[in-house]
């Protein structure tokens, strides 16, 4: 078995307020880190909420950047496209840009230290304002580090009410990647491909609901942003042992590996191979489906895979 930490990986779902160190919480006097399963999608949320809460200086969130940027290298991560609530923490502070902007000082400055890079996805509440979800396509379209947008929170609430910021952004660069099929079903996968235009699906194992849905994303190749731990921990699945991840891989969808922030993704992949077995050209398979699914420049991906296909070669410990 190689060394899954020296597999290029991208990382393409992950949230950055999730990320932050349990020893940056403690010093910045935050609650302990959770331990366990939680009891619902509201006290995640809720726990989430007093972390972001801790952040509130250009300096905390350069900082947490910069250890998203050491954290994710270490784990083999090449490339990484940052999950980060920008508009929510500049309405909360008085300061609309700030935060985004210092944490596109971090990635920069972790990216250029540690070799890796790293890309923006701005994320909104479904169930907030319409009016914050325009400011967050404008912090989208004004700053290059951002690379799209799009809506995660709580499935219940429907994407109807921001269509027209989806139409803004028909014209534009901007990728639009929704959470969708991870706690609601079928039906709001299928909002988040017409109404949202969602270039993957951010989660989405519900899409095993419907045969028809299924056949649908798999011929039009929309990636899932697959995280099974994250899906363990908020009670959405009962153990590791039953995610439906082969299921997806059976089904021949395209299935990248992904942590939500609540684990290591090197780790996520150990724990795939002692699992369900997985040998190391399955983990190669998810690395590539990750790096293939990414926004990256295509000179990137191609330097990506051909890292791959060179841990591939490499002799297998034992």
């Amino acid at each position: 078995m190689r060394d899954v930490r020296l597999l290029p990986k991208a990382h393409l779902h992950v949230h950055l307020e999730s990320t932050v160190r349990p020893e940056t919480v403690r010093e910045l006097g935050g609650p302990p880190a959770h331990d366990g399963v939680f009891a619902s999608f509201r006290e995640f949320a809720d726990q989430r909420a007093r972390v972001r809460d801790l952040l509130r200086t250009p300096e905390h969130f350069r900082r947490i950047a910069m250890e998203l940027c050491e954290d994710e290298a270490a784990q083999g991560t090449r490339y990484v496209e940052v999950t980060f609530t920008a508009a929510s923490h500049g309405e909360r502070l008085g300061a609309p840009e700030m935060p985004l902007e210092a944490v596109l000082d971090g990635l920069a400055e972790g990216g250029a230290r540690y070799g890796i890079e790293c890309r923006v996805l701005l994320d909104h509440s479904r169930r907030r304002s319409l009016e914050r979800l325009w400011h967050t396509y404008k912090l989208a379209a004004r700053y290059d580090g951002v690379i799209g947008f799009g809506l995660a929170g709580d499935e219940s609430y429907p994407l109807a009410p921001f269509a027209e910021v989806f139409e803004a952004a028909r014209d534009t660069e901007l990728h639009l990647v929704h959470h969708a099929g991870e706690a609601a079903g079928a039906a709001s996968i299928r909002e988040a491909l017409d109404l949202g235009r969602t270039e993957r699906l951010g989660h989405g194992i519900r899409v095993l609901d419907d045969d028809a849905l299924v056949a649908e994303v798999r011929e039009r190749g929309i990636p899932l942003e697959v995280c099974p731990t994250s899906n363990v921990l908020l009670g959405l699945v009962p153990s590791l042992a039953e995610h439906p991840l082969p299921r997806l891989r059976a089904a021949g969808l395209a299935v990248t590996i992904n942590t939500d922030g609540e684990t290591a993704l090197a780790d996520e992949y150990v724990r795939l191979r002692e699992v369900f077995g997985y040998g190391d050209g399955d983990l190669a398979e998810l690395a590539r489906a990750s790096i293939d699914a990414s926004f990256a420049p295509e000179g990137l991906k191609a330097e990506l895979r051909t890292g791959v296909d060179a841990w591939l070669r490499t002799p297998a410990a034992g």
